[in-house]
């Protein structure tokens, strides 16, 4: 019985460690966008991402993204759209300091994954799915992917007859395990 018990224990250890947890690594990852302003292609980032990153790519089940940005890093490298960025308008940085994914399923797609799950960004919840790449090296994890949302969904930029409607989003994220 001892035996059995112990073997029990070391499975449930063994296969219970497989999905790694990984920490985003905010510096050496990015969160990127663009937009049609003007007819134009323009587009910046946001940095100081955060949370919990899960991933066994043999049991996809157990795998998980829960994590976040500052709304306020907006950063297009001009102070004065940055600041305009970051008022009631488009991202609403004081009330709504974070945009938030979490993840609802991750499915295995070609050489890749797709991920379907929940983005909130002032205080407006949508599904999104979008295809990504995951490589893990050692204690590290990268991730790629992009998807296109409405700002309109998520009452970004008003009314605005100048802006475009589709924002691409482009993640590069480098995790490591916690």
């Amino acid at each position: 019985m001892r035996q059995i018990v112990t073997n029990l224990f070391f499975c449930l250890l063994f296969f219970g460690a497989a999905a790694q947890s990984y920490q985003p690594v905010a510096e050496k990852s990015n969160v990127g966008f663009s937009i049609k302003n003007f007819g134009v292609s323009t587009g910046g980032s946001f940095s100081g991402l955060e949370g919990t990153i899960v991933f066994d790519k043999a049991s996809l089940e157990k795998s998980a993204f829960d994590v976040t940005i500052n709304a306020a890093s907006v950063n297009t490298d001009n102070s004065a759209r940055d600041n305009h960025l970051r008022k009631e308008e488009y991202f609403d940085a004081e009330k709504f300091p974070k945009i938030s994914f979490k993840s609802a399923r991750i499915s295995s797609k070609g050489s890749g994954y797709t991920v379907s799950g929940t983005l909130t960004i002032k205080g407006i919840s949508k599904t999104v799915s979008f295809p990504f790449t995951a490589v893990q090296t050692g204690d590290e994890l990268q991730l790629a992917g992009s998807f296109q949302i409405d700002r309109r969904d998520f009452t970004v930029g008003g009314n605005s007859l100048v802006l475009g409607d589709k924002v691409t989003v482009t993640l590069k994220v480098l995790a490591k395990k916690k």
